[in-house]
C-alpha cells in the first residue's frame, strides 16, 4: 500500500457514520475500527482520506444491513492539505465498499467525486471513479 502524499487530518473517529457511495447495496456505514492504524491506550482510532476501514451497514438493502464489511474513505468533510500547498475539502464524509482487504470494490460505479489520494493508493477503486479531484 503506497503511502498518502497529503497531510490528511484524522477527521472520521470509531463511530461515525458515512455514506456509501458506491451501488453495492448498503446506504449507510458505522465505522467500526480503522485498520493498519495505531494510537496510545483509551483513544479511538481515527481514519482519513484514503484510510481501509471496518464498518457495520446500518441502512440499505436488506441482504447488506447488519453485515461487517471492509471500506475505504473516499470523501471528508474536514480539510487536508496537500504537498503543493493546496486545501481539500468534500461536502460530505463517503466511503466505498471492499470485497476484501485487498481492494476490490464491491459495487461497480462510484457517485460523486474521490480525492486524488484514493486514486494514487487504491488503483481499483480509482476505475470505477467518474472524478477524480
Amino acid at each position: 500500500m503506497k503511502p498518502v502524499k497529503a497531510r490528511a487530518t484524522r477527521a472520521l473517529p470509531h463511530g461515525t457514520w458515512v455514506d456509501v457511495c458506491d451501488n453495492s447495496g448498503a446506504k449507510i456505514l458505522k465505522i467500526t475500527t480503522v485498520l493498519r492504524h495505531k494510537t496510545v491506550k483509551g483513544r479511538y482510532p481515527e481514519a482519513a482520506i484514503a484510510d481501509i476501514v471496518m464498518g457495520s451497514v446500518k441502512s440499505g438493502k436488506p441482504e447488506m444491513r447488519k453485515q461487517v464489511v471492509f471500506a475505504v474513505i473516499v470523501r471528508q468533510k474536514k480539510e487536508f492539505r496537500r504537498l503543493d500547498g493546496t486545501h481539500v475539502k468534500f461536502e460530505d464524509n463517503a466511503a466505498v465498499i471492499l470485497k476484501d482487504r485487498d481492494g476490490n470494490p464491491k459495487g461497480t460505479m462510484i457517485k460523486g467525486p474521490i480525492a486524488r489520494e484514493v486514486a494514487e493508493r487504491w488503483p481499483l477503486v480509482s476505475k470505477l471513479a467518474s472524478v477524480i479531484v
